[in-house]
């Protein structure tokens, strides 16, 4: 029997997918004013907190407990940047006990791109350049503190960390196309761990990007998740409450723009599941690219996977595209793929497998080399096969500049 790929359990996910769309449709996404926030937020000085040679700011964003408050950024331009020379542009939002990150700024301004680097916590970050948690504080204008909320379901929703996380990005995006040397019709957006899940609301409630990159982060977390016990502690009706206003789920089949989903086989708190249920949910296009045990954290492994920079090149620079899959199926134990090359050189494929059951964090994987194909006509091929005792599988190629596109994980009956 011929099996497409996730097309038995997509069923169920479009059909969700689609009511959460039908409930949205016409009205507002979610409980922000998207008017108010995108309005060049007003800012204020923060120069004792310059470092590096980039911008540091306070920028005014919503009302927590009926009193102002404001958020913490970093954000810089690359060499050369002008209002006659404009640049694509970039806000990058950080993960559980980050902040801004002037390292991260950076790292994007020596790419040729205007960032924005913003505490989403309600705390400035420490100056110390690649250490910006030493002198991490709460400040006087400080909204609530992440991450997660999971206590506060209970209080208005006006004063819940997401609602205050995602108008905190929107803003910060809203500030940075301002700037007279941004091009703002190419400013993207990607975010680490807990900012790899509000990149996906984000991107709902923010239709100006022209891409999004989630880092391990997804929706569907009462699922499946690192915080499944507290989900099921908090009681069904509370976590409904939480999960009905702040899960991603609820806000992807909102997004417009292409996304990128960068993660790792074994990540420990949004697992494979719950990530193949969000990118199931989008109605835009979306590529893979799912590493064997991909370690969790900022620095080289979150913010340096090279498949971001290019994914972004190609929507904002006239680059070229990452190679996609047109078709993996699968007639028994035999699985055979197509996919299209986009001008790059896919020089070696892999089939990921796993003979585990049980939790997804727990599974032990191995990459095989397996036989690829590619025409003058920039399409190719993977042939492989499965043994009797593989329980999950998924295929990877990669490019000759080391690239790595995924397709959807198949769990076997």
């Amino acid at each position: 029997m011929t099996h497409s790929i996730g097309i038995r359990a997509r069923f169920g996910v479009c059909l969700a997918a689609g009511m959460v769309a039908l409930a949205l449709r016409g009205g507002p996404v979610g409980p922000w004013d998207r008017d108010a926030l995108y309005k060049t937020p007003r800012c204020f000085e923060a120069a004792e907190f310059a470092t590096n040679g980039v911008t540091t700011v306070f920028y005014e964003s919503e009302p927590y407990q009926g009193r102002p408050t404001r958020v913490f950024a970093y954000y810089g331009l690359p060499a050369g940047a002008s209002s006659a020379k404009k640049v694509p542009g970039i806000v990058l939002i950080h993960g559980g006990a980050g902040s801004a990150f002037v390292r991260w700024v950076k790292l994007w301004n020596s790419r040729g791109y205007a960032a924005i680097s913003m505490d989403t916590c309600g705390a400035v970050s420490g100056n110390a350049y690649g250490d910006e948690q030493k002198g991490h504080r709460r400040h006087a204008w400080s909204g609530p503190p992440g991450w997660g909320g999971f206590d506060n379901y209970g209080d208005p929703v006006a004063d819940q960390w997401t609602y205050h996380a995602v108008a905190a990005a929107v803003r910060g995006h809203s500030l940075l196309r301002s700037l007279p040397e941004v091009d703002a019709s190419r400013v993207g957006l990607t975010g680490i761990s807990w900012g790899g899940y509000l990149t996906c609301i984000v991107a709902a409630v923010d239709d100006r990007f022209a891409f999004a990159v989630p880092v391990y982060g997804c929706g569907f977390l009462g699922d499946n998740s690192t915080w499944i016990d507290r989900f099921h502690g908090m009681g069904k009706v509370n976590a409904g409450k939480w999960l009905g206003l702040w899960d991603p789920s609820v806000y992807l089949p909102r997004a417009e723009m292409p996304f990128l989903w960068v993660t790792g086989s074994n990540d420990f708190a949004y697992p494979m599941d719950s990530l193949q249920k969000s990118y199931r949910a989008l109605k835009v296009p979306s590529t893979l690219c799912v590493r064997l045990r991909m370690p969790h954290g900022h620095g080289a492994a979150g913010e340096n996977p090279a498949e971001i920079l290019a994914f972004a090149d190609s929507l904002t620079r006239g680059g070229k595209p990452l190679p996609a899959f047109t078709r993996v199926m699968r007639e028994g134990r035999t699985v055979k793929a197509a996919f299209v090359c986009n001008g790059r050189a896919v020089v070696k494929a892999e089939l990921n497998v796993t003979k585990d059951a049980g939790k997804w964090k727990e599974k032990a994987w191995e990459a095989l080399p397996v036989a690829v194909q590619t025409g003058p006509d920039g399409t190719g091929t993977v042939d492989a096969q499965l043994s009797e005792q593989v329980t999950v599988f998924y295929l990877n190629i990669v490019t000759d500049d080391g690239l790595v596109v995924s397709s959807e994980h198949e769990v076997l009956d």
